[in-house]
């Protein structure tokens, strides 16, 4: 049985973000439209494998629960809730920022 995906507002808005940012610099909608395809379709993955993303590195993270699915230089974080059979996207975030306050 597959598990529903919930994406918290916070997580809608940080992706939203990212996509105007990509459009932005690039100077085409195509290329953004084409990287939120693939970010939606790993996270999407999650729906039949919620435990392929990895746990992450830093300890507090780690105790909250959280579990990364890295895509190119982004990671999305969510959590595993097995009783409802739901994956909860927390968050959408640059790899190579100091992602652990923005949770």
């Amino acid at each position: 049985m597959n598990y529903r995906i919930v994406r918290s507002d916070k997580a809608d808005e940080q992706l939203r973000d990212i996509i105007f940012y990509i459009a932005d610099d690039s100077g085409s909608i195509d290329i953004a439209l084409n990287y939120l395809d693939k970010i939606e379709k790993a996270i999407n993955w999650l729906s039949s494998f919620p435990e392929s993303g990895s746990i992450p590195h830093y300890s507090i993270l780690r105790k909250q629960g959280f579990r990364v699915l890295i895509v190119e230089r982004h990671m999305v974080f969510y959590k595993i809730d097995k009783e409802g059979k739901t994956v909860i996207i927390y968050a959408v975030v640059d790899g190579r920022m100091d992602y652990k306050n923005l949770l």
